[in-house]
């Protein structure tokens, strides 16, 4: 596959910073769809548009985030689908698999992601999902640069990779997200990623390429990041610990870690030149969210 000037990935690097890039869901619903992805999922080309309709609207209500999922190197049609749910929030955080016969099963499960504890509608999933953004219908950066790395990935983990759709930050490709915390990740070749996952399996947040986690908004993201650096430029294993942080958003960012140290975060937009958000797209200014100051309380 040939990708068309501008490629939205290049101009990114290497003053666009990750954090805070992430995209925001409390829960994931992933569907396995092998083929006829639209450029949305949701548009209505897989699903027809009612079903489409009404589940955006189920998700959109439950702050959950629809994902459509492949094998990498394409699945063949089966009677039944894969679906993975997850809840990203810490403390609370789980991932279930299961199989339906139809999508409309989903408007029922949709609600239930982020209602409580985990629902017990299949089995628990205790080893991280890896999703790889390779959604070509959306941007070629994504199926030129995820394709390859869900393929490698897929050789080391096996059935816990999976091609998924559009992630959010084509400009990051590749872009990855472990489920169930959300912890999404951009611009890693195929051994960083695999460094990622392996981190993830050992209960650990690795740190480079790191985008945020799901939970929260940008400012967010950016604050629990900083405050991790922060941590692992003292010498102090930050990596250690995927629900050790929490983050408060009512005001500047507070950091909470469960050892009982906080930290108040400032963020602010910084702007940077123009680029295109899409391979092909006309450029747009980039207002990415930094720390401009971390402050222990």
């Amino acid at each position: 596959m040939t990708i068309a000037a501008p490629i939205c990935s290049a101009p990114s690097v290497p003053e666009e910073p990750l954090p805070g890039t992430a995209a925001t869901a409390a829960g994931y619903v992933c569907l396995e769809v092998p083929s006829g992805w639209g450029r949305d999922v949701l548009d209505g080309t897989a699903l027809g548009t009612e079903l489409a309709t009404e589940l955006s609207a189920r998700a959109d209500a439950a702050g959950v985030r629809i994902q459509f999922i492949r094998r990498p190197g394409r699945d063949v049609e089966r009677p039944t689908r894969t679906v993975l749910i997850a809840r990203t929030e810490p403390g609370n955080t789980w991932c279930e698999r299961l199989e339906i016969t139809e999508p409309a099963e989903l408007l029922d499960i949709v609600p239930r992601v982020v209602t409580g504890p985990a629902p017990l509608l299949g089995a628990a999933v205790t080893d991280p999902i890896v999703l790889v953004c390779a959604h070509g219908k959306r941007d070629q950066c994504c199926a030129v640069r995820g394709r390859p790395i869900a393929a490698a990935l897929a050789q080391q983990f096996g059935d816990t990779v999976w091609e998924c759709s559009h992630t959010g930050g084509h400009r990051f490709a590749p872009s990855m997200i472990l489920l169930p915390t959300g912890y999404t990740y951009g611009r890693l070749d195929a051994a960083h990623s695999a460094d990622a996952v392996r981190a993830a399996a050992a209960g650990e947040v690795y740190l480079p390429g790191l985008r945020g986690r799901s939970t929260w908004a940008a400012a967010g993201q950016v604050a629990e990041i900083a405050v991790r650096e922060l941590d692992a430029a003292a010498g102090i294993d930050a990596a250690a610990g995927i629900d050790a942080l929490t983050v408060d958003e009512a005001a500047s960012p507070i950091v909470r870690h469960r050892d009982g140290r906080a930290w108040r975060v400032d963020v602010e937009l910084h702007e940077l030149p123009a680029r295109p958000a899409s391979c092909g797209a006309a450029p747009k200014p980039v207002r990415p969210t930094v720390a401009s100051k971390v402050t222990a309380l």
